[in-house]
């Protein structure tokens, strides 16, 4: 209820920009420009994220935009403050990465775009009022539709365990804490068959979350802990094989999330495919 109250009365009571705090607006125009994207430079306006040490499993992951600023703010107050209204805007961004993720692994071949949001815990989205990273991923698959994208969200992923608070844990104690946390619903496989994957997430920093929702994807409902892993895709195999499932079942998978660290924007010069990211809060 406390979400939904905000939005409310936000509707009738001046207000301030949950970006920067300039008056009698909840978004102001140059907040929203920054979200979109607008005037950024090489790097800053979105691209390849790699977190370093990289956890086992972890899919390609494309960000938007960096995690500092306005965009902080902004994903802040969505999440934790219930600014609602920030939905829309935030879930632009999230397409863009989409966007990216797709394109670099070949486009999708003009199937839907299956957006799988990393579930929340029950309690968290009752504390907060509302799920926010699937609010905005429906936020991103309706703009990905008006620009003529096939696109929906598919929530299959649920928390199978209980996890502790990832607060002060480093990289190698968020993958111990979350290795085997997340399953595929009953019947969710089928739901993924004929569509191109892209996990879905509002930040990414050690990168445990999504590879954890990758093996879990991997699993295709069989059950943490059977060890089956998906060979990589190889271009052309899986359209010769005539089959949707065969498709879903080999191809790589991608992620896409509105912001990652700044560092991560940073090409590594001793490697140039290689992209870095520093910590973060997530």
């Amino acid at each position: 209820m406390r979400g939904w109250w905000r939005e409310i009365s936000g509707l009738v009571l001046p207000g301030t920009c949950e970006g920067c705090g300039a008056p009698r607006t909840a978004l102001c125009a140059g907040c929203a420009g920054e979200l979109a994207g607008v005037g950024a430079g090489e790097g800053g306006g979105g691209g390849r994220v790699r977190p370093l040490p990289e956890p086992e499993g972890l899919p390609p992951v494309h960000a938007a935009l960096p995690y500092e600023g306005v965009v902080r703010e902004l994903l802040i107050a969505h999440k934790e403050r219930g600014a609602l209204g920030l939905a829309g805007p935030l879930g632009g961004a999230l397409a863009r990465a989409v966007e990216g993720a797709v394109r670099a692994v070949g486009g999708g071949g003009g199937r839907p775009l299956l957006l799988v949001p990393v579930p929340s815990s029950r309690g968290s989205v009752r504390a907060r009022g509302h799920d926010p990273t699937r609010r905005v991923a429906l936020a991103a698959a309706a703009r990905l539709r008006r620009a003529g994208r096939s696109a929906r969200v598919v929530p299959v992923l649920r928390q199978r365990r209980a996890v502790a608070d990832q607060a002060g844990l480093g990289a190698r104690g968020r993958w111990a804490n979350l290795a085997g946390a997340l399953e595929v619903v009953p019947g969710g496989a089928r739901l993924l068959a004929g569509g191109r994957v892209v996990l879905v997430d509002d930040l990414m920093t050690t990168g445990a979350t999504l590879a954890e929702a990758a093996r879990a994807l991997g699993d295709g409902g069989r059950g943490a802990g059977t060890g089956f892993v998906h060979p990589p895709f190889t271009s052309g195999a899986a359209e010769r094989s005539g089959s949707d499932f065969t498709q879903h079942e080999f191809e790589q998978r991608v992620a896409a999330v509105i912001a990652s660290s700044p560092a991560s924007f940073e090409i590594n010069r001793n490697s140039s495919g290689t992209w870095i990211v520093a910590g973060g809060e997530r």
